[in-house]
């Protein structure tokens, strides 16, 4: 079979879904698929599922499933999606109408599907199954990868949990399943692509079901009184997927189907993004003067991006530093979101066009209307398509969103959609995943990047190795180049932490501050004109990383050395072939060297060329253990080499 072939075929009563990677075989049924087999064919594996029972188990009771459609069409490759197999499957179990809307990727070893219902179900069970493998065998490891955002809260952002299955049914919390065979290198991986546990729909506290002979992957999100007799509803998806060849093929194959849900275009997607409001001066100072004196600033640091925060707009929120602001009934007030008459008197064009001269972009912060579950949304997306319309602003800051019921995300995903079609695609949304209950890692990812976290120097919560270990603990499982990480003035309110603590803010150098974010799209969370002199020194770094950036996120990015403690040494690894980056930070450590383990380099001759912060070329042979060798001058310091691999052998 070819590498770009993807094919979708009934014969005989036997769906089959199949690329150059993976083949999944199905009993037709009526359209209500019940799984046959499922083939790591680029390895030689198949395993026979022995399912008696339908894929799918929404309701409380068996229905007899009726007419059954098969659609397949081929999707072009557009600006945010490439080319693929669309396999569409329909069925009707009593009133209600059920569609499975399959993609196939050329060289993606991974089937995804999307659910959606219609009709009505009083049995419709928001917890029941939305996939189902009948595993044979009983050597099975199962592991699971739950994340946490809401980050104004939580600071640990993956766990992980595992068990051997045995005869009766245990639940695991996750949105990523890895099933690996206990005597042999192959496996399957399930994404659930839905919110984080605790915020999604109807949430019963787990997400995979697991016993000897069987995995369900649990909760559709919907329950019955979300259901239209005229309108598609939603459900939360799932990924299914085949690894080998060790935790890097695991990865590997995660991040492949990842890769699929968003095409990373350099010109829109890439970022040095500043926003002001990590200097907690709100609304206070934003006005025409300030934001042309911040990209004079910006520009000398060498940001790529001016994001204007709330307060940009001449209706007042809730997050105002003047009393009688609010986020309730935003379209009641007219005028809410043109821009402020006082702040702004000439309009948004004056700060567009001096950042267009500058060669920095401006974006805005934008809080859609959640009055009535987003009811609201069609003029919101209108305000967002006008700012592209007349001033070519592409990038929004979506804060403050609450997504409490299905409704609600499914007029939100209608606004983002809206403002993609009217934009051609070039729209990038900031997802703020900070508070309330939002989107997590796994959901939504086509809009654009996840916002990850508000830190402070005002609160004493920002430590540059708590957002350190963040991104490091996500970047196994999400793809770092999707996800905005922030750096700070560390000069600013030293006064606020321990003389004493050598992990202070203060005590960590703006550029090592400024590299934590660097495989990631680092977001500059202060005002440039607050920065001290010394910081623009950072200059020169900032340019050069940009010149980078977009081979830098090409690769594979996925954390080495030892979890961020704020004492060791630590990094990221961006694996493109034979090629590719290495990040390395000594932390506040006394170790001047430290032997770092390697992705997928074991027994190489590698030459690293210096290129950002201390180091100097070198070139090592990797032993069979993939470790080398690494020093750096003192504690806070890092390098970033790129580097290439000799053929095995050579």
């Amino acid at each position: 079979m070819s590498e770009i072939a993807c094919r979708a075929f009934l014969k005989d009563g036997v769906l089959t879904l199949e690329n150059s990677l993976l083949r999944r075989r199905y009993t037709w049924n009526e359209g209500d698929l019940i799984s046959l087999s499922l083939e790591d064919v680029a390895r030689g594996r198949c395993w026979e599922l022995n399912g008696q029972s339908p894929d799918l188990g929404l309701l409380d009771e068996p229905t007899i499933p009726v007419a059954g459609q098969l659609k397949v069409r081929q999707e072009a490759a557009a600006t945010t999606t490439p080319a693929h197999l669309r396999v569409e499957v329909q069925t009707t179990l009593d009133a209600l109408e059920v569609r499975r809307v399959f993609r196939l990727y050329p060289g993606c070893p991974a089937i995804a599907c999307d659910l959606y219902l219609r009709g009505t179900a009083p049995r419709l069970n928001p917890a029941g199954h939305i996939d189902r493998l009948a595993l044979p065998g009983v050597h099975w490891r199962a592991r699971a990868v739950a994340f946490r955002d809401v980050t104004d809260r939580h600071n640990t952002l993956v766990r992980e949990s595992s068990i051997l299955p045995y005869r009766f049914e245990e639940m695991l919390a996750g949105n990523l399943l890895f099933l690996d065979e206990v005597l042999d290198d192959a496996g399957i991986f399930v994404l659930k692509e839905a919110p984080c546990g605790p915020a999604q729909l109807h949430y019963s506290g787990g997400d995979f079901a697991l016993k000897v002979g069987e995995m369900r992957v649990v909760g559709s999100g919907v329950a019955p009184e979300a259901l239209s007799a005229v309108d598609w509803t939603r459900a939360y998806g799932v990924v299914v997927g085949v690894t080998g060849d060790g935790a890097l093929g695991r990865l590997r194959a995660v991040r492949r189907y990842q890769e699929q849900i968003r095409l990373h275009l350099p010109g829109r997607d890439e970022m040095v993004l500043m926003n002001t409001w990590g200097d907690r001066g709100q609304d206070t100072r934003l006005g025409e003067a300030f934001a042309l004196a911040e990209l004079e600033a910006g520009a000398r640091l060498g940001i790529s991006h001016l994001q204007l925060d709330d307060g940009w707009q001449a209706g007042r929120s809730s997050n105002s530093a003047f009393a009688g602001g609010s986020l309730e009934r935003i379209w009641d007030t007219p005028g809410y979101w043109q821009p402020h008459p006082e702040r702004f008197p000439r309009g948004l064009g004056p700060v567009v066009e001096r950042g267009k001269a500058l060669g920095i972009e401006v974006c805005v912060w934008f809080n859609p209307s959640k009055d009535n579950g987003y009811a609201h949304w069609r003029e919101d997306a209108e305000t967002l398509i006008g700012l592209y319309r007349d001033h070519g602003i592409r990038t929004f800051k979506i804060d403050g969103v609450q997504v409490p019921d299905k409704r609600a995300e499914t007029n939100l995903r209608c606004m983002f959609d809206a403002v993609r079609a009217a934009t051609d695609d070039q729209a990038v949304f900031n997802l703020d995943v900070t508070a309330g209950q939002r989107y997590g890692y796994h959901y939504f990812n086509e809009y654009g990047n996840v916002f990850v976290e508000n830190r402070y120097t005002d609160w004493s919560n920002y430590y540059p190795h708590w957002t350190l270990r963040n991104v490091w603990m996500l970047s196994r499982y999400v793809p770092a180049q999707n996800l905005q990480v922030e750096f700070l003035n560390v000069w600013r309110n030293a006064e606020r932490y321990p003389m004493a603590d050598p992990l202070a803010p203060g005590c960590v150098p703006f550029a090592y501050a400024f590299a934590i974010t660097m495989m990631a799209q680092p977001l500059a969370w202060f005002e440039a004109t607050g920065l001290p002199e010394q910081a623009f020194e950072s200059a020169g770094l900032i340019r050069t990383y940009r010149e980078h950036q977009t081979r830098i996120h090409a690769g594979l990015i996925l954390p080495v050395g030892e979890e961020p403690s704020g004492t060791g040494w630590t990094g990221f690894q961006s694996l493109d072939g034979d090629s590719g980056y290495l990040l390395v930070f000594r932390e506040y450590s006394s170790r001047d060297r430290h032997r770092l383990w390697l992705w997928g380099l074991a027994g190489r001759r590698v030459t690293f060329r210096h290129v950002l912060g201390d180091g100097v070329d070198f070139a090592a042979e990797l032993g069979e253990d993939g470790e080398v060798s690494v020093s750096l001058p003192g504690p806070y310091t890092f390098g970033l080499y790129a580097y290439d691999a000799a053929p095995p052998g050579m």
